[in-house]
């Protein structure tokens, strides 16, 4: 049985990664089993320099997920290299880095720093990142913005490049296009949806940040309908993410288009989370006569 999926010329041993921000760079997860049974490692988000993030509370649970405003806190490139790098490259799966900036020039330094990394085998953008020196619209909501950062990316990288696009638009289909169109190698979705919560009882915002980004099980239906629409809109590869929790969600998002899937908010309740699915998926191709992962993808018109 064949679970091997090729994402930009990179072959990942099964199609189950991580969703960047839920699982660090995978040493907490070590503890509970080897992160290096799955596909690929996304990390956390790294940029530049350090960041600290946004003010607390961050982080409300909601009917069917939770929301949060970390504000894409990190140590930094440096420390990055020095910590999370020297500890995935002793495990035997694939490194998707997670790149976040406030300025094109930011995203350069580091992906330039990344690409003398023999560790990591693939880059991903998060372009839902505010561009300061746009008045703080998301690189990601902007057909104009999402083209310039992928070219100037792609001119500086030595790894594939993985757009992650925002679901936060008209037309993902439009925002899928202008990636490819501009040189990315795949594309990744769906981020998450900005939301807010009402504490009742203090009256008052139940993230500091007023607004927050929703994901788990709650949004799965709108993640599925969107890599659907990004699969027929583009031929470079798709890693489908949003509320996956089980198998059968990962192979809906599989079914819809995406080559390899990721696993998100379910890895804060239950650390197996991504390895149970790749044994769900595993049993579901022997229990259905599926020899090969490839007879899935997209098999849904």
């Amino acid at each position: 049985m064949k679970l091997s999926v090729n994402i930009a010329g990179v072959e990942l041993k099964n199609p189950v990664t991580v969703a960047s921000g839920t699982f660090g760079s995978g040493m907490e997860y070590d503890d509970f089993y080897d992160v290096g049974e799955l596909g690929a490692v996304t990390t956390k988000g790294v940029a530049n320099v350090p960041w600290p993030g946004n003010k607390t509370p961050r982080i409300a649970e909601i009917h069917g997920g939770m929301m949060n405003a970390i504000g894409l806190q990190n140590p930094g490139i440096d420390t990055f290299i020095e910590r999370d790098l020297a500890f995935l490259k002793n495990k035997d799966t694939r490194v998707i880095v997670n790149v976040c900036g406030r300025s094109v020039a930011d995203y350069v330094e580091v992906v330039e720093r990344l690409g003398e990394e023999e560790t990591v085998s693939l880059l991903e953008i998060n372009v839902s990142c505010p561009n300061v020196k746009e008045g703080g619209i998301a690189f990601g909501t902007d057909p104009k913005a999402l083209s310039e950062i992928t070219k100037e990316v792609k001119k500086h990288a030595k790894q594939p490049v993985i757009m992650k696009l925002s679901p936060n638009v008209t037309d993902i289909a439009l925002m899928a296009r202008t990636a490819e169109e501009a040189g990315a190698d795949a594309i990744s979705l769906i981020n998450t949806i900005t939301g807010m919560k009402i504490d009742i009882n203090r009256r008052t915002f139940a993230v500091a940040n007023k607004t927050a980004g929703v994901s788990g099980p709650a949004i799965h239906p709108i993640a599925v309908r969107m890599v659907y629409q990004a699969a027929q809109a583009v031929k470079i590869p798709i890693i489908g993410m949003g509320g996956v929790a089980t198998a059968e969600d990962a192979l809906e998002l599989i079914m819809a288009g995406a080559t390899a899937v990721a696993v998100g908010t379910a890895n804060f309740y239950n650390p197996y989370a991504a390895l149970e699915v790749v044994g769900g998926i595993r049993d579901y191709m022997d229990k259905n006569g599926v020899n090969d992962i490839a007879e899935l993808i997209g098999c849904v018109k």
